[in-house]
């Protein structure tokens, strides 16, 4: 028992590592990974460090799933959905979608300005916050650490399935690739047509405004890192920026008022930051906090099944430790 829960966890590490070079299957990859937290939880007792190492090797699996579907870009590309966000956002946007309305309000094209340094530093925060979150709350309430970890990871367990199943471009990808002005120009064309007018022009492209600040702040290690963490460009409905920081916002605010004022404040700087940024359609944070509905009201039917798991590994424990 011991020596196969020790195989798991190596595997858990060594497979999504060896992946492409030894051209591993995507569900073996996946299998691999998600069958590295069980294992550590078979091989050692409760402890802080074990939670928190649990929760690691659950955001070690989630990134590897995340970036699966772009191994094959081709076969990603034609099932990918461009124009049903840009639909939407305009309505959403009365006629316009909300991040060009920011863009055109507040930017300044062909220079970087303080305002997109600021939400740039916001956007690249992400990376930190929710797992920040989930250590405060394990140091500081440590009882309300397992019901919080098992959200979080929902959260981007979900959100990962979607990607599998919705590949969706965002908006600074559907601009660099055109999609957006000819989108937009086709339906100010039809209501033009319509309304028996000509039409005004296109409409200004959005830009992906953290590149040229990206540029600016890292120099020549900026294209290294960008390409270190876009695994899947169209992994974008929905947001998992907006949904964890709502989530981390959520769970800060049961533990107190500061924390929780504190998350909320920055979950609403992210979400303006993503569609001032053009990271993200208005469409997309709304699926964001939707998700985030889904699993915290949706905890209570699925915790029977939670505890039953619990149960179990706490058999395994026993016998391996025998």
């Amino acid at each position: 028992m011991r020596a196969g829960a020790v195989g798991s966890l190596v595997a858990a590490i060594a497979v999504p590592l060896a992946r492409r070079r030894l051209g591993v299957p995507a569900a073996v990859t996946i299998a691999a990974t998600a069958a590295g937290p069980l294992a550590l939880a078979v091989l050692t007792p409760r402890t802080r460090t074990r939670d928190a190492a649990l929760y690691a090797l659950q955001m070690w699996a989630f990134a590897q799933a995340h970036e699966i579907p772009y191994d094959d870009p081709d076969g990603l590309r034609r099932r990918l959905r461009i124009r049903y966000p840009i639909v939407v956002d305009r309505v959403l946007g009365a006629g316009e979608l909300p991040g060009v309305r920011l863009q055109r309000a507040l930017s300044a094209p062909g220079r970087v300005t303080n305002l997109d340094r600021a939400l740039s530093l916001v956007h690249w925060a992400w990376f930190f916050e929710p797992h920040l979150t989930l250590l405060f709350i394990q140091a500081r309430h440590l009882e309300a650490f397992p019901r919080a970890a098992r959200q979080m990871a929902a959260v981007y367990d979900l959100g990962c399935a979607v990607y599998f199943a919705l590949p969706t471009a965002p908006p600074w990808w559907a601009a660099e690739e055109g999609h957006l002005d000819a989108e937009l120009e086709r339906v100010s064309a039809a209501v033009a047509a319509e309304a028996g007018l000509e039409a005004e022009g296109h409409s200004p492209a959005l830009r992906r405004v953290m590149t040229d600040v990206g540029a600016e702040v890292w120099g020549d290690t900026w294209d290294t890192l960008y390409d270190s963490l876009g695994g899947n460009p169209w992994a974008a409905m929905p947001s998992l920026h907006f949904a964890t920081s709502l989530l981390a916002a959520l769970l800060l605010e049961e533990v107190g008022p500061l924390a929780g004022a504190l998350g909320w404040s920055y979950a609403a700087a992210l979400g303006f930051a993503l569609l001032y940024l053009g990271e993200h359609y208005l469409t997309d944070l709304l699926a964001g906090g939707a998700l985030v509905v889904a699993v915290r009201r949706g905890e209570p039917l699925v915790e029977p099944a939670v505890e039953a798991v619990n149960r179990m590994l706490r058999r395994l424990e026993w016998v391996a430790a025998g």
